[in-house]
């Protein structure tokens, strides 16, 4: 007779925004990381408005980017805003008063939308407890909620967040710590068959062994625990050893994944690899040009968008120019533009987007 120990269906992490949140950001050291590194780059660069096609350094708005509210520097506000994002797939930056005084990033697990009848949204619903607050559209067309999302195929009006795409990684990298824990803890034992060579069991013996064996040496806490025989009772190991499963290659596996929905290469998180200092800078530059630029270009372009009604002529671009890690590919334009003697020099500012 064998009682087999063996595994059961995987248990996946909700598709919400708390369960998200706390099971990846919170509790993930590589989500955490992808998190921080995404929104402090981007919020790192500086945005520039134009008007005319002139820089403007003393326009309204270059105030209220700097300081958008009491509490918030521009960099404050825009990390909270892009780790919104990565997390949920949906950020939310509020302008507050007629004269949009101040700039404010809400909680998406908070926001609701409130669909429109010409198909686009016509309203917000921000509620905080049992209290609601329905931003409405101005009468001259301006909204004073922009709504920022990924790309979602599946949605009309919500994105979809990396940390969605990456959950069952993290669930596997979170499991693999516990399980790992729990090995630890308990002698790294595996699980295998419990053979009995004493006869045949009744229901109610064998109903009570398999309670024993499900509630005292099932799960991951119970790991490696070990066990008490008795009556004929043999325990004959089964299953792959932790070493023959190599449990570290697969956390290194799923945390590859994670990075690959995030879009950071896996040689800024420390993960083993090709991690010498050319490949590193290598894939800053990479983190840099993939995933940072497209992200913070996205964002301005969407913030032109948002505030052409109260200003029209108005254009907001991020200037790369101070990033440091864009600086051997502004060195090699530089050099390009330098040895194009059939251009003019107006053509070359243009080309090196300096105007």
């Amino acid at each position: 007779m064998l009682a087999l120990s063996h595994l059961g269906r995987p248990v996946w992490t909700p598709r919400d925004y708390l369960s998200l949140a706390r099971e990846g950001f919170a509790q993930n050291p590589i989500v955490y990381r992808c998190v921080r590194l995404i929104a402090e780059a981007a919020a790192s660069v500086p945005l520039s408005v134009w008007e005319g096609g002139e820089r403007q350094d003393d326009h309204p708005l270059v105030a209220r980017l700097d300081r958008p509210n009491p509490e918030q520097s521009r960099q404050e506000l825009f990390e909270q805003l892009f780790g919104f994002l990565q997390t949920a797939g949906n950020a939310y930056l509020e302008a507050a008063g007629d004269g949009l005084e101040e700039f404010y990033a809400l909680r998406p697990d908070r926001m609701r939308v409130v669909p429109g009848a010409s198909g686009w949204p016509a309203a917000y619903d921000y509620t905080v407890g049992t209290r609601s607050r329905r931003l409405m559209r101005a009468t001259d067309g301006f909204s004073p909620v922009l709504h920022l999302k990924l790309f979602n195929p599946s949605d009309d009006w919500y994105g979809a967040a990396p940390l969605e795409a990456a959950a069952r990684a993290v669930d596997v990298h979170n499991a693999a710590s516990a399980w790992n824990k729990a090995l630890l803890d308990n002698q790294a034992r595996p699980s295998g068959a419990l053979i009995y060579g004493g006869g045949h069991l009744s229901e109610a013996q064998f109903a009570t062994l398999k309670g024993e064996l499900d509630g005292a040496y099932s799960g991951p806490g119970n790991a490696g625990r070990p066990m008490v025989l008795e009556g004929g009772l043999d325990w004959k190991p089964m299953a792959l050893s932790p070493h023959d499963l190599d449990h570290v290659e697969g956390k290194h596996a799923a945390a590859r994944e994670i990075a690959l929905a995030f879009g950071v290469p896996p040689q800024m998180l420390g993960i083993p690899g090709d991690n010498t200092y050319q490949t590193f800078k290598e894939a800053q530059a990479a983190f840099w040009r993939q995933t940072v630029v497209p992200l913070v270009g996205k964002t301005a372009g969407a913030m032109t968008a948002w505030l052409k009604p109260r200003f029209p002529d108005v254009e907001i671009t991020p200037d790369l120019e101070g990033v440091p890690a864009l600086a051997a590919e502004r060195e090699a334009l530089w050099a390009r533009l330098e040895a194009a003697g059939f251009l003019t020099l107006e053509e070359r500012r243009r080309m090196a987007g300096v105007g």
